[in-house]
């Protein structure tokens, strides 16, 4: 700091002094700006090769790529005439090469030991079992993402401080070591998720340790390039997170839910309606709890539900346990599906299930009972499989059960319409590849 304030100011003196007292063939201004330049060099080339603590480290290669070439040499006094000094650098290439890497390497350890010691607190909260903070009405820890996110960040501005080459590289290194950390949070959440069960905020903190995913999740949509890897195995390590927690929460209530449903088959569908309301009742006492997750995790377990509402339902509807034979009494079938199906997708849109892909199955299957023209028929199955291209022949073969009133040959025909290929549809569009027939 001494020998750059002198420099500097010395160097000012000389161009606003000192020069003009001199012809212009001595060039002063070269001779007193090489002397320093060439000093300022050797003394730092000397602290390079001495053993320098890591702040040091930093406050040289500072001085090498940023403050002596930006501060000093662009000064607006000095900046014309040490353009045409063409001095170099403070130091050789291949020395502060080394110090970067030196640098590198340290910033990258510190960072990794912060995050694996705020991994240890985080884990060590779990264990205190005290149920977490609410903030806008969601569980929250939030300590964790924020101190990771922060430690990243501030990591990547030091070394973007010192050039755009050392900030790039640093960045490319914490972005590896981003994945590595989530796949160990992972790890611990699984741990907890399977040794904590009786804890008394047992649910509280995994919904707490999901909302956490939200932050990490936002930050590597923000700040990562889209072909990346690394954001890649970030995402998809948070998905992973995220449905491990939902399966968990979800549990009590499917559990409670299948021997609702399957009083829809023990009854031969008769009272379709108040046991859709229980359904509907039983469902609605869970809600409440998933409203402490973030909104898009709140959303995302919402359609989970309705998936599985839906799914549910078909199930019960492929088990061949009902035989109508005439068409009366497939209308009264026909017309208990579709009310089902209207009071299912409006509790769950009301909700917030975003899940629209789900709303036409129910009344699509209603349909194919309802209607007894083969024709028509056919052309409801053919867009019952554009919309579900996963659906089968064992499925609607399974279905048709219903509709005892069909000859064999008609059945042939309507189940020609459907091929036992593998659809390519998107994993969230899945609806009967999960349903298996008996």
């Amino acid at each position: 700091l001494h020998m750059g304030k002198t420099m500097k100011e010395d160097l000012t003196v000389v161009v606003k002094y000192i020069k003009q007292l001199y012809p212009p063939e001595f060039n002063v201004f070269s001779t007193y700006a090489e002397l320093y330049h060439n000093y300022f060099a050797s003394q730092a080339k000397k602290n390079a090769e001495s053993h320098l603590e890591d702040k040091d480290i930093y406050l040289l290669l500072s001085w090498v790529h940023n403050i002596y070439p930006k501060d000093m040499r662009k000064d607006h006094v000095l900046a014309e005439e040490l353009e045409k000094v063409k001095l170099g650098s403070l130091l050789p290439s291949s020395l502060s090469k080394e110090l970067e890497k030196k640098y590198l390497d340290s910033e990258e350890a510190t960072i990794k030991n912060s995050l694996s010691k705020c991994l240890d607190k985080e884990i060590q909260r779990w264990k205190e079992d005290k149920e977490p903070e609410k903030l806008n009405g969601h569980f929250q820890s939030e300590l964790l993402a924020i101190f990771v996110i922060q430690s990243i960040y501030s990591g990547q501005k030091r070394a973007k401080d010192i050039s755009a080459a050392v900030g790039e590289e640093l960045s490319r290194r914490l972005w590896q070591e981003l994945p590595a950390f989530l796949r160990s949070y992972k790890d611990a959440f699984e741990d907890f998720k399977e040794k904590s069960k009786k804890h008394r905020h047992y649910r509280p903190i995994l919904i707490a340790s999901v909302n956490n995913c939200w932050n990490f999740r936002d930050y590597a949509e923000k700040n990562m390039a889209e072909k990346d890897d690394n954001k890649a195995s970030i995402l998809s390590t948070l998905s992973d997170i995220e449905n491990s927690g939902f399966d968990v929460l979800l549990q009590q209530l499917f559990a409670q839910l299948k021997p609702i449903y399957k009083r829809f088959t023990e009854n031969k569908w008769d009272s379709s309606n108040e046991i859709m309301n229980e359904i509907i009742k039983t469902t609605s006492k869970h809600i409440s709890e998933f409203r402490t997750l973030k909104d898009p995790f709140y959303h995302a377990i919402v359609e989970k539900i309705h998936a599985r509402l839906v799914k549910e339902y078909i199930v019960r509807l492929l088990k061949r346990k009902v035989s109508l034979k005439t068409p009366a009494q497939q209308q009264n079938l026909a017309q208990s599906i579709s009310k089902n199906a209207a009071d299912l997708e409006a509790f769950c849109t009301s909700n917030g299930s975003q899940a629209t892909w789900l709303n036409s199955a129910l009344p699509k299957l209603a349909e194919i009972i309802r209607l007894q023209d083969l024709g028509a028929i056919k052309i409801e199955v053919a867009t019952l499989a554009t919309t579900y291209p996963d659906i089968r022949k064992k499925h609607l073969e399974a279905f048709l059960c219903i509709k005892a009133n069909l000859s064999r040959g008609e059945l042939k025909s309507i189940l020609g319409y459907l091929s036992d290929s593998t659809a390519s549809t998107s994993p969230g569009a899945l609806l009967f590849s999960n349903i298996n027939v008996s």
